[in-house]
């Protein structure tokens, strides 16, 4: 479900669950803001009735009554609506213990706190014996960059953003404007999928490469945001993950671990050099300048001359 449809969608449920009488069209459309956007009559009415159909069938009781004014009024009565009691065993509660210690370090942590607090309200067990036996676990999504928050918020609301951005093979970042559709983490690492405008394509960026401040821009999308959006897998293609060929190269004694888990083999070779072979797809050339002078490739060829093309377009810089 598009992210502004569900954020209508519960405005209207909490306007009809929060009224002490019924609400007519008109008062539903001044204080929904989606509805006031909506243009013309005719448009917000088809809006309103799929809307309302919506959450029937997300079992949401919705009553339709004659107000005092003659005009048809809605309501969702609380004790119509009111969910059966939380029931949750020792395993369950100790998941969802778990699940809230993952955005321990993002905004997102606060609600995660308050949504335990209010299900140990309604009789959650704590679950004590249970979390020790998966504390081990202790899952994290690492949010460091600055840049994931104003990201996080632009995906949600749909607002187009412009950013400085720096490629792996630049010495200096570049401005960006972009059309964000989802973030995705990765392997430690958190990545933005969107529509750049400037290039006119789909795009993949790593949030530790945007420098400074990211500023949200006026304005609806240009492009289409598709159903799904394959940002693992572009980034795995882009990483060489989708291995095709294998790589030959010279890596310094105590550097590039990333390097060394990708490896096939690894041969001493001294002097504080080794050499490893990595299976590898596109992309591998940039991931490899990232290394600097602890690496040298050997082979093959087209892969040693694109890093040293990019290593000078760095030095020219």
């Amino acid at each position: 479900m598009a992210i502004a449809k569900a954020e209508r969608l519960m405005n209207l449920a909490l306007c009809l669950l929060g009224t002490r009488r019924p609400l007519s069209k008109r008062e539903l459309r001044g204080s929904i803001e989606a509805y006031l956007e909506a243009g013309s009559d005719d448009s917000f009415n088809r809006m309103f009735e799929r809307d309302k159909d919506d959450l029937r069938e997300l079992g949401l009781v919705i009553e339709t009554v004659e107000n005092l004014d003659g005009d048809t009024g809605y309501l969702a009565r609380r004790d119509s609506n009111r969910l059966p009691p939380i029931t949750l065993d020792a395993e369950e509660a100790a998941a969802l213990g778990l699940a809230a210690k993952v955005w321990q370090q993002a905004r997102l942590a606060g609600a995660a706190s308050g949504a335990l607090q209010k299900l140990r309200a309604a009789g959650m067990p704590e679950a004590e014996d249970a979390y020790e036996v998966h504390s081990a676990l202790e899952p994290r999504i690492p949010v460091h960059e600055a840049a994931f928050e104003p990201l996080m918020l632009a995906c949600r609301d749909r607002r187009p953003v412009t950013f400085d951005y720096r490629k792996a093979n630049a010495a200096r970042p570049e401005q960006r404007q972009v059309e964000p559709w989802t973030l995705e983490c990765w392997r430690g690492h958190w990545y933005l999928a969107g529509w750049d405008r400037e290039r006119g394509a789909e795009r993949v960026f790593r949030l530790s490469r945007i420098s400074g401040r990211v500023r949200s821009r006026a304005g609806a999308f240009t492009a289409p945001v598709p159903d799904v959006v394959t940002v693992r897998e572009t980034v795995e293609s882009w990483a060489g993950e989708t291995a095709t060929r294998t790589a030959r190269i010279r890596l310094r004694t105590g550097a590039g671990y990333p390097l060394r888990a990708r490896a096939t083999s690894v041969r001493e070779l001294g002097d504080g050099w080794e050499e490893l072979e990595i299976p590898y797809g596109h992309g591998l050339d940039a991931w490899l300048v990232e290394f600097g002078p602890d690496v040298v490739v050997s082979e093959p060829a087209d892969l040693r001359a694109d890093v040293v093309d990019r290593l000078r377009a760095v030095a020219k810089d």
